[in-house]
């Protein structure tokens, strides 16, 4: 298992899980960092996500051979790239009929699914809240029956967001060089970066020093001009 403690932890900042896998590598300050090197950095990220619950993350590490992980993660990775250029490609436009073709990759990872639907109890948060009007729900289960089932939640959350969202308000942050996309939602889609902690300081003080370089250039040759 690669180990690397120097990076900083998982970004989820996108607004939709799938643009969050697709910022599991980026560029959010002066270098590239990899999120999903091995199959534990997966697993771990997958967590984080909540795409896998915590009790099926450990059955299938109990239960997995040697190097099945690392696969896993490779095949991950695989798919971010196909995502990524997916995105690139159409986030101009609305995706047509036409698009379909290109989707065959995440189809054959959705014909794989294991997937049952059953009656659950509500968790205690909504229970406690009572918004509902019964303790019980319909809830989509699957069984986790080996490692390749990682990618399934990925590639749900995926198509869900190519049949549910406008492709047109995916966003790159605009504070160079950080390459973390975003979903924008806000009215007049005026969003510009990952987030406003992280980069949008950092543009708002680059623009502050800018400001204040320009200012201190021009006393110097308002100076220069009294002198002479």
């Amino acid at each position: 298992m690669a180990t690397n403690d120097t990076r900083p932890p998982a970004m989820f900042l996108a607004g939709d899980p799938s643009l969050d896998f697709l910022n599991s590598i980026g560029t959010p300050v002066d270098k590239v960092v990899e999120w999903l090197a091995d199959g534990q950095d997966l697993m771990s990220w997958l967590e984080q996500a909540g795409l896998v619950p915590p009790e099926a993350a450990a059955t299938i590490r109990a239960n997995c051979l040697p190097g099945e992980l690392d696969a896993v993660a490779a095949q991950a990775r695989v798919l971010r790239e196909w995502f990524r250029s997916f995105v690139l490609a159409h986030r101009s436009h609305s995706l047509t009929r036409h698009s379909l073709h290109e989707l065959e990759p995440l189809n054959r990872i959705l014909e794989r699914d294991d997937a049952y639907g059953a009656i659950v109890a509500r968790s205690v948060d909504a229970a406690a809240a009572g918004s509902a009007a019964s303790a019980l729900e319909w809830r989509t289960l699957r069984r986790w029956r080996t490692p390749d089932s990682l990618l399934l939640p990925i590639a749900h959350a995926i198509a869900n967001f190519l049949t549910s969202e406008d492709l047109s308000r995916v966003k790159s942050c605009e504070k160079s060089p950080c390459t973390l996309f975003f979903l924008d939602r806000t009215r007049g889609l005026a969003r510009r970066w990952c987030s406003m902690t992280v980069c949008g300081n950092r543009a708002k003080q680059a623009l502050f020093r800018a400001r204040l370089k320009r200012r201190q250039r021009s006393a110097h040759r308002s100076k220069k001009t009294k002198a002479s």
